[in-house]
């Protein structure tokens, strides 16, 4: 394997783990109102009961949000638009993740 091709990969780790990390905030703790919607359906659904832990708990549903992310990484062998998609979610995170440092 040539280090571009290891460094490719460490750079789709890294934006894939910073989109997940914002899909995973979005989902669990963003008071977003299509999503705040998205988890009172879900607590309707599930009647609050141990599958609701799914948008309630970042541990519960990194697995779950990272597993589709992959696949689509795998089976489109990183795609320009899972690098845009991904990109834009990574940035996202980082640049609040920045913000919220930068205020102490």
């Amino acid at each position: 394997m040539v280090v571009t091709e290891i460094l490719y990969i460490i750079a789709a780790v890294i934006v894939g783990a910073l989109s997940t990390a914002r899909l995973v905030n979005l989902v669990v703790h963003d008071t977003w109102p299509p999503v705040v919607w998205m988890r009172i359906q879900w607590s309707k659904i599930t009647d609050d009961g141990p599958w609701y832990k799914l948008v309630d708990c970042p541990w519960c549903a990194a697995p779950w949000i990272v597993a589709p992310n992959l696949i689509l990484a795998v089976v489109t062998d990183l795609h320009p638009a899972w690098w845009i998609v991904n990109g834009w979610l990574a940035a996202s995170f980082a640049a609040a993740w920045l913000a919220i440092k930068a205020r102490g």
